[in-house]
Parts: C-alpha cells; structure tokens; sequence
C-alpha cells in the first residue's frame, strides 16, 4: 500500500463523512460531546479531528493501548470511554470509521 496516499484518503474521507452526518442532521461540530473514530492511528485521528475543528478534549483515543482492532475498534474505544465516566448518558456521539476497501462511514448517536 502507498502509506501516504491512504493516510491522505483517509484524513480526507473521514472528514467529509462526519461534515455530511452533521449538515444531514443541521448540527455543528459545536453540538458534539464526543469524537469517537476508528483507531488506525493516532496521526490519522489527529489530522481528522484538526480538520472537523473538535477539540482534542472531545476525542477518544485508544489507540495506543488496544493498537488497530479494525471492526472492533469503535465498539472498545466506546466501551473505554463509558467506563471511564466520560460518555454519559444524553451525549451526542459521532463515530467515523474507515475500513477494508477503502471504504467509510459515519455515523451519530445520541448515548
């Protein structure tokens, strides 16, 4: 794989498909409580969450500890951050993966 172009795909297809779920929904980014992607990488997570303007206090990383579980990366990084008081109840969630294929997806929910 060209590392360079697939992260420079991802930055950028990951971020579309949050910015399509909020104007589908008439929400900003403002209106997020958390950024929960899927984590590939840190540099990845980081350059989506720069471009969609969330602060880095609205991200859940998890990355570093669990590495890249492909499907079951958003399942554990939501299951963290519930368990570590962060996701509560009435939160609004966004949740941004990209997958085998090269394919994406977003998706929001109220906790």
């Amino acid at each position: 794989m060209e590392g360079r172009a697939v992260f420079k795909h991802a930055v950028i297809k990951l971020a579309q498909s949050v910015e399509e779920a909020l104007s589908h929904n008439k929400i900003s980014a403002d209106d997020i409580d958390w950024f929960v992607p899927h984590q590939a990488n840190e540099r990845i997570i980081d350059a989506v969450a720069e471009r969609l303007g969330f602060p880095l206090e609205k991200v859940i990383k998890t990355a570093r500890n669990q590495a890249n579980t492909s499907a079951a990366s958003i399942p554990l990084a939501l299951d963290d951050a519930v368990k570590n008081g962060k996701i509560k109840k009435g939160d609004l969630v966004v949740i941004d993966a990209l997958g085998a294929g090269l394919s994406w997806g977003s998706a929001l929910i109220r906790w």
